[in-house]
C-alpha cells in the first residue's frame, strides 16, 4: 500500500502552548474512485463538521497547535478506533468507514461498500498518518510543558433522529465520563460554560467523547483530552446546504476563546513526562 505525502492527509500548525486542537471531521476531499461508488447525494459531504477549522482558527494566535485533515469522514472516520468498535453501545453509530449518512440512508450504491482489505488500505493511507501526527504533537508539547490538553472540536446538525432524540444542546462537553482529563480541568471548563446563559450545555450527555478523547486522554501521564460537540445552530445556519453565519459565529467566539485560554492557562498536578503517549 502506497503512503501519501503528509501534505495530502493533513495540515498541522505547530504551536508552543500546551494545547492541541484537533478537527477530525472537517475534511471534504473525496477521491474520484470513491466518489463514483457513492450515491449522488454523498458528493455534498453533508455530514462534515462544517467550518470548524474556520471557527477555531483563532487558536493559532493563542499559541495552540491546530491539526486539520483533508479527507472527508466518508473516506474514513478519524474519530473511530481502527478495530471499528462502536462508540455508543446500543445506539445507532457510524463506522470507521461509514456506510450510512447521519440520517441512516445508505452512502454507497448497492454492492459498492468497501470490504476488509479496502478498509485496511484506508486506515494505512488516511487514518494512521493523522494519528501519527496527532500523537507526535501531543508528545512534543507534553515534553515541553510536562502536560498537554488535547481538544477535539466537532459540530453536527441540531436534530438527527437516527442518532439522537430531540434537539441537541448547543454545547456538548465530553470527557469520557470524567476519565479523559483531570477533574480540576473539567470543573474549570464547566464553570466557564455555566457563567453564560445564552447557550444550552450538556456535560457527558449523548456525546461523551469519541475515539480521540478516549484513546489519548490519560491524565495520570499528563495528557488531558476534552471533546466539544457543537450544534450547528450555535455558529452557522442549521440547514443544508451549509452556510457560514458570520454574525452567529461572532457571538459564540468569545466563549470559545475563553475555553481555549482556560485550557492553556490551566496547570495540573505534576505528571510523568517520560511515559509514552498512547494513541490509536
Amino acid at each position: 500500500m502506497t503512503a501519501l505525502p503528509p501534505s495530502e492527509v493533513y495540515t498541522l500548525h505547530a504551536g508552543t502552548a500546551p494545547l492541541v486542537v484537533s478537527c477530525p471531521h472537517v475534511g471534504t476531499f473525496l477521491p474520484d474512485d470513491l466518489r463514483r461508488r457513492l450515491v449522488d447525494r454523498a458528493a455534498a459531504v453533508e455530514d462534515t463538521d462544517w467550518y470548524i477549522d474556520r471557527l477555531y482558527g483563532f487558536v493559532t494566535g493563542l499559541g495552540a497547535s491546530l491539526l486539520v485533515p483533508r479527507a472527508s469522514r466518508y473516506v474514513i472516520d478519524l474519530n473511530r478506533p481502527r478495530e471499528n468498535a462502536p462508540m455508543y453501545a446500543g445506539q445507532n453509530n457510524t463506522e470507521l468507514v461509514p456506510t450510512h449518512f447521519f440520517t441512516g440512508d445508505p452512502l454507497y450504491h448497492r454492492g459498492q461498500a468497501p470490504g476488509a482489505a479496502e478498509v485496511a488500505e484506508r486506515v494505512h493511507r488516511w487514518w494512521q498518518p493523522y494519528h501519527d501526527a496527532l500523537a507526535a504533537e501531543v508528545a512534543r508539547l507534553r515534553a515541553l510543558h510536562g502536560h498537554v490538553v488535547l481538544f477535539d472540536a466537532h459540530s453536527i446538525r441540531s436534530e438527527l433522529p437516527w442518532l439522537f432524540p430531540g434537539t441537541l444542546p448547543h454545547l456538548n462537553l465530553g470527557t469520557a465520563g470524567g476519565t479523559s482529563c483531570a477533574p480540576a480541568l473539567q470543573q474549570r471548563l464547566e464553570r466557564v460554560l455555566a457563567a453564560q446563559d445564552r447557550y444550552e450545555v450538556a456535560v457527558n450527555g449523548r456525546f461523551k467523547g469519541g475515539h480521540i478523547t478516549r484513546a489519548y486522554g490519560d491524565p495520570a501521564r499528563g495528557v488531558h483530552a476534552v471533546q466539544l460537540e457543537m450544534a450547528w445552530r450555535t455558529y452557522m445556519d442549521d440547514a443544508l446546504p451549509p452556510r457560514w453565519n458570520a454574525a452567529t459565529a461572532a457571538e459564540v467566539t468569545p466563549l470559545l476563546r475563553e475555553l481555549m485560554q482556560t485550557m492553556i492557562d490551566w496547570r495540573p498536578e505534576p505528571a510523568n513526562p517520560a511515559e509514552p503517549v498512547r494513541h490509536g
